[in-house]
């Protein structure tokens, strides 16, 4: 990329924006706050490419509040860099002065990146990438939501019926059900393991015998009702009910996602890579856009995923590595999830963990590096469009 004329930095905010555009030598041009609207974004634009043509735009946030700008940017075919906020931050302390204002903010963007060269330009990823980010950030908050009221769930009963508590594992489809509709020790010895079980199967659970079996032993190892029972049993089948109701979510959810997925152009090759699967596919295309292109290697690929070590030498120390501060936590954990899994399923990366477990390394050591192997893996079969192997490419040595 060649060296611009002018910067705009933009501090981002929800309602406004702060811009400012310098020069070459640092000098402001141009310091405007500006509503987030797209009428008046327009006219920024407009007078900021009245100045000159040819500008390099940068922004603290990529995403939320700076999501109508970055789209009005690239619908000019404006180059747009990100710089985070922490950086920002960082940098601010080489900055005369220890006030704060949205235009110091704005004018320090727009410095850093007239000093810098190691930012990348923005980028929005192809079509199935746009959607699959929204439907996996939905997925991950309710997945949070569901752990919240799993372990509000336990508590609950715990009050009132710590036996049951103890037999069920609330994680399971079953047990949560059963909650529904049973929840103290005297309704389930009332009722029986036979219509119990029953009851469950008339649901489509698995394991109803078992499940109404446990139910049943523990009611007959506390016959106290606790006071507050009545209350707090109707809390529990509430809360019971919501785990339902997001676990239905979830599963709509997934079924959008792998729709979704297996419409990209590399689904079908991404999908052969053992453990990965659609879910964790679709968190790669939507972590990398859909494209490796940018990255221009694998290391790079593996840089953004946290799986290549950064030096961190000191003095008379050297030869230290660590974890970057800065990486992609969504595709780390595509990565790391999906080697994990491929443990069961191939082979291969059994071998290969395998040996680096004899090597001396403990569990996470060899699963972090069977990751990073398996981006070399994947990165070749995106670039072929070759579907995977087995041995003779994920078992080579390094």
């Amino acid at each position: 990329m060649t060296v611009p004329e002018i910067w705009a930095g933009l501090d981002i905010g929800k309602e406004h924006h702060h811009c400012v555009v310098i020069d070459s030598a640092g000098e402001r041009l141009l310091s405007r706050r500006v509503l987030n609207d797209e009428a008046q974004l327009l006219q920024l634009i407009g007078d900021v490419l009245a100045l000159s043509e040819d500008v390099l735009w940068a922004v603290d946030i990529n995403r939320g509040g700076a999501a109508l700008l970055i789209g009005l940017l690239l619908d000019h075919d404006q180059p747009v860099v990100y710089l985070p906020g922490l950086a920002v931050h960082h940098a601010s302390a080489a900055y005369r002065g220890q006030g704060k204002t949205d235009a110091k903010d704005a004018h320090i963007i727009a410095d850093q990146a007239r000093m810098r060269r190691d930012l990348g330009i923005l980028r929005p990823g192809d079509e199935v990438a746009i959607d699959l980010r929204p439907l996996i950030t939905r997925r991950t908050d309710l997945v949070c939501d569901r752990t919240r009221q799993i372990n509000r769930l336990r508590a609950q009963l715990l009050e009132i019926f710590p036996a049951l508590e103890r037999a069920l594992t609330l994680t399971n489809q079953g047990p949560v059900m059963l909650l529904t509709g049973y929840q103290t020790p005297a309704a389930i010895r009332r009722t029986g393991a036979k219509r119990i079980e029953t009851w469950l199967k008339n649901r489509k659970i698995r394991g109803a015998t078992e499940l109404a079996r446990a139910a049943v032993e523990a009611a007959q190892a506390q016959h106290t009702a606790l006071p507050g029972e009545k209350l707090a049993a109707s809390l529990v089948a509430r809360l019971a009910k919501g785990v339902i109701a997001l676990n239905e979510e979830i599963a709509e959810i997934d079924a959008l996602i792998e729709a979704r997925f297996h419409q990209h152009q590399h689904a079908k090759v991404i999908n052969t890579l053992p453990g990965m699967g659609p879910r964790l596919g679709a968190e790669f295309i939507a972590a990398t856009g859909g494209d490796l292109e940018p990255f221009g290697t694998a290391d790079r690929l593996a840089t953004f995923a946290g799986l290549a070590p950064v030096p961190r030498d000191s003095g008379r120390v050297n030869g230290n590595v660590r974890r970057p501060s800065r990486f992609h936590r969504g595709l780390l954990r595509a990565f790391y999830l999906s080697s994990l899994a491929s443990l069961r399923v191939c082979p291969a990366s059994r071998t290969y963990y395998e040996r680096k477990r004899k090597e001396g390394k403990n569990h996470q050591q060899a699963l972090r590096s069977l990751a990073r192997r398996r981006v070399n893996v994947l990165w070749a079969m995106i670039r072929d469009g070759a579907w995977y192997q087995g041995a003779p490419t994920a078992a080579s040595t390094t």
